[in-house]
């Protein structure tokens, strides 16, 4: 997965309104309500159907680490899904997405103006046009650099042109070099 995909998921995980299991067993008997067989869990953790029979038991509480953090992605991926849905349509119709990041920004401009990309720290609310087009991308399996570029240019828009009050010469605003990036709706 890629920042912007990640940030999503810290965001989706930030909203949630109950914890999910804590416990291994707990956890397995959750995955077991979700995709009904033994097989199937087996096939989405990695391990055999008997190993999942053990974990779900209580006969094994302690599985190796890589193991481990596979069942607590599958259980996130798949906890209070109606909540994450809830959060996103009201991000992209109402409330917009919150963007914060220190990013090396670098832009076209006109000449006599310094266009030179410099390493900047921001915090920026975006409409919710520009979540719920990050939202469909994401849906529709867009690479990173995609998602980068939906980001850049609600910056273009609301941080460098403000909301067209400046620099409306200004174009192709670049994401780059992303040293951490956040998501918050």
């Amino acid at each position: 997965m890629g920042e912007i995909d990640d940030a999503i998921e810290r965001a989706d995980r930030e909203g949630f309104t109950r914890q999910p299991p804590k416990t291994l067993q707990a956890r397995i008997n959750f995955l077991m309500k979700q995709l009904k067989t033994t097989r199937a869990v087996a096939q989405e953790i990695g391990v055999s159907q008997r190993s999942v029979e053990r974990y779900r038991k209580g006969e094994r509480k302690h599985p190796p680490r890589a193991i481990a953090e596979r069942i607590d992605a599958a259980v996130r991926a798949r906890w209070q899904p109606q909540v994450r849905r809830r959060r996103r349509k009201q991000a992209a119709t109402t409330t917009g997405i919150t963007v914060e990041t220190r990013a090396r920004f670098g832009y076209t401009a006109p000449v006599g103006t310094s266009d030179d990309g410099r390493l900047r720290r921001l915090t920026v609310h975006l409409p919710p046009t520009y979540a719920q087009r990050l939202f469909n991308a994401r849906d529709a399996g867009a690479g990173d650099q995609q998602m980068r570029q939906i980001i850049a240019e609600g910056f273009k828009e609301i941080y460098f042109q403000d909301s067209g009050a400046r620099a409306l010469e200004l174009s192709d605003v670049a994401l780059n070099d992303i040293d951490y990036l956040d998501l918050d709706y």
